[in-house]
């Protein structure tokens, strides 16, 4: 079996093989379930964070701040928008809660 060099992947970390084509074209050869398909729909996409949908907020980080962030994120097996969303609640809170000084 030779692994073809294609420009997409199959997934999270490697290239398209023949084998995975081979099965692809198996699958798509037996036909879909439509209903599942459409069932589908209204679950693609990101997860959302709460019962409403996010936003995306813009800041801008110094060099020095974004180098830390990143640290952590990494040290914290986590994304970086996730310690930005952890240290926004935290500093909150201890604001008061509603974004007044308390």
């Amino acid at each position: 079996m030779t692994t073809s060099t294609h420009s997409s992947s199959a997934g999270p970390g490697g290239p398209v093989s023949d084998q995975l084509v081979e099965q692809f074209a198996d699958e798509a050869e037996q036909g879909y379930d439509v209903e599942r398909l459409v069932a589908r729909r209204g679950r693609r996409g990101r997860p959302r964070l709460g019962s409403e949908p996010s936003t995306v907020e813009s800041v801008r980080l110094d060099p020095e701040l974004k180098e830390r962030l990143v640290r952590r994120a990494e040290a914290d097996g986590v994304a970086v928008s996730e310690v930005i969303r952890d240290a926004l609640r935290h500093h909150l809170e201890a604001s008061g809660g509603d974004g007044t000084a308390g």
